[in-house]
């Protein structure tokens, strides 16, 4: 089982990045996924959940209308397009896939949003 996501680094205030995920070794479509992020000092914070078939979404109060999270069952992929950066959205972000017991983390990937 494998989640990798890819796509952080050094964005400026009010920029733009799009998170992908790229999952393998398990049943992708069954699986709820989910993004979070973990900021320095802070509790790990879901950000959006997508259900299996994508057709229901959820966003943290402070992402909502800026964040959209999406996904493509035939590739494996999981994305999360995050507009309007904040210096307060400078985290580590996850991957998460869960079905029942099963809960898959990837590695995380950095974004800070600084000038």
């Amino acid at each position: 089982v494998q989640l990798v996501e890819s796509g952080g680094g050094l964005v400026q205030p009010g920029g733009s990045l799009r998170l992908s995920c790229a999952a393998s070794g398990f049943t992708f479509s069954a699986f709820a996924m989910s993004w979070y992020r973990r900021a320095p000092g802070k509790e790990r914070e879901l950000v959006a959940p997508i259900s299996n078939g994508g057709g229901s979404t959820n966003y943290a109060e402070s992402v909502k209308g800026r964040f959209t999270i999406s996904r493509d069952n035939a590739k494996n992929m999981v994305y999360l397009q995050s507009n309007s950066l904040k210096p307060e959205d400078t985290a580590v972000y996850y991957c998460n896939g869960r079905l029942g017991f099963f809960d898959y983390w990837g590695q995380g990937t950095q974004v800070t949003v600084s000038s």
